[in-house]
């Protein structure tokens, strides 16, 4: 019962860490200005798979009271993430070119406004009359 709750628990620890990574990577890549580097996937999965092995080493030891075996619970371990990062990582890509914001042209001027970018951004309809006492003056 122990082996399946903390292996519930190390799953929902790589979900977040993956998406967390996945987001400091293409706020990297933007500053950057650099475009898929292998790097930052090597790094990312790295990150992941540390903190699912701490995750999991915190769980085994104080919850179950037993020893774990390193080089198994990492080759466990890395059958997990990989698969749940690169899920994760297309996800988050089909996300940014639904909802970015302009499709460019080759020479790099800006085509058309992304409908569904714009859809996205609506205003709370509480905020239209926000500052209507100063605009009456």
């Amino acid at each position: 019962m122990y082996t399946v709750l903390t292996y519930f628990v190390i799953l929902l620890v790589i979900v977040v860490s993956a998406f967390v990574t996945l987001f400091f990577k293409n706020e990297l890549e933007r500053m950057f200005q650099e475009k898929n580097v292998a790097a930052f996937h090597i790094c990312n999965v790295l990150i992941v798979l540390m903190v699912a092995f701490g995750a999991h080493t915190v769980m085994t030891i104080y919850m179950m009271g037993s020893k774990i075996n390193l080089f198994l619970q990492l080759a466990i371990l890395l059958f997990m993430v990989l698969p749940v990062y690169v899920a994760g990582h297309l996800a988050f890509e089909k996300y940014k070119a639904v909802y970015r914001k302009y499709n460019t042209a080759e020479d790099g001027k800006v085509i058309v406004l992304n409908e569904k970018y714009l859809k996205k951004k609506k205003r709370f309809t509480k905020l239209k009359n926000y500052n209507a006492l100063s605009k009456e003056d």
